[in-house]
């Protein structure tokens, strides 16, 4: 299990207690990808002349110098949703492009750079995803990089069901300058910072599955046969499969022998995802449901059950 972690102890560019961070991230005490964006968020709250240490009396001082770079071209998932199960971990790619000064050394020790997506506001963000490693970045020219990354989501240390929405990109470069991020009284014009928000934006989906079950098999033509199946998706408030009410699936129809199936009717699922409706028998062939999807859920096909009519 990968923990991304706040540092409780940390004093400094790293102590905003007053930023709102998943608690999924906050178990762990050795700074990380978590922490060097919330030193981001202290940077960025610098450079607008605010606090980011509400209610503290913060030793920090000045103003961080406006590193010579910009974001482009970044890409998430490829431009797909994201669809996450219950489970395990979802690795979505991620690249972009940094059009930066000759002076500026993306792979310098000291220089801190991610694309993370979020919502909600960027001083105070709902959620944040970020990375389990660093972009690598290389040179297409002296002021030219090009990065490749990855978010890597845990469903069941970092969703709930209200992130199944929409995330934008932030992109940010952090030059300490050898600045001590983890120091008490972190002097912010030596350091450089450079962000660009909303960069591009994502959606996250919740997975979903489809079941069905045509009988009685074998049947008599012309008889009644009924079609049952359910409509799950991805609970991430409790991390199983819940059913999904009052959306429609259609019920489709594949002769034997054919290639395609038809739509027969749409059906609504019930209170609990089930599906059930009835069709006279006329041929042997395939039954399945089919859902189209939502904004908050990908569409699926259940396999097709294959009816022996007589």
């Amino acid at each position: 299990m990968r923990i991304r972690a706040t540092v409780a102890a940390v004093t400094g560019a790293l102590a905003l207690s007053a930023l709102a961070v998943p608690a999924a991230q906050a178990v762990d005490t050795t700074p990380g990808k978590a922490d060097s964006f919330k030193a981001a968020q202290a940077a960025h709250q610098a450079a607008s002349g605010k606090t980011a240490f509400t209610g503290e009396d913060a030793a920090d001082t000045g103003t961080p110098y406006a590193l010579d770079a910009t974001f482009s071209g970044v890409k998430i998932n490829n431009g797909k949703p994201i669809v996450v199960g219950t489970t395990g971990k979802v690795t979505v790619p991620v690249t972009f492009t940094v059009t930066h000064a000759a002076d500026v050394d993306l792979n310098a020790d000291d220089t801190e750079l991610d694309v993370v997506i979020y919502r909600g506001s960027y001083d105070a963000p709902a959620n944040f995803l970020l990375g389990d490693d660093w972009p690598a970045c290389t040179s297409a020219s002296a002021t030219v990089s090009n990065c490749k990354g990855t978010v890597d989501i845990y469903p069941t240390e970092e969703l709930s069901n209200a992130d199944a929405t929409t995330f934008k990109a932030l992109g940010y470069i952090i030059d300490w300058n050898d600045v001590d991020p983890m120091a008490d009284d972190v002097d912010w014009s030596k350091v450089g910072y450079t962000e660009g928000d909303a960069l591009a934006t994502t959606r996250l989906q919740r997975l979903s599955k489809l079941t069905v079950n045509a009988s009685p098999e074998p049947v008599t033509k012309g008889k009644t046969i009924t079609v049952t199946g359910k409509l799950t998706r991805a609970n991430w408030d409790t991390n199983t499969y819940t059913g999904y009410a009052g959306v429609y699936a259609q019920l489709q129809f594949r002769k034997k022998g054919a290639t395609t199936y038809t739509t027969v009717k749409s059906v609504k699922t019930t209170s609990t995802g089930g599906l059930s409706t009835t069709v006279k028998a006329s041929a042997d062939g395939y039954y399945r449901y089919s859902f189209v999807g939502t904004t908050t859920s990908p569409a699926v096909k259940a396999a097709g059950d294959f009816v022996d009519v007589r």
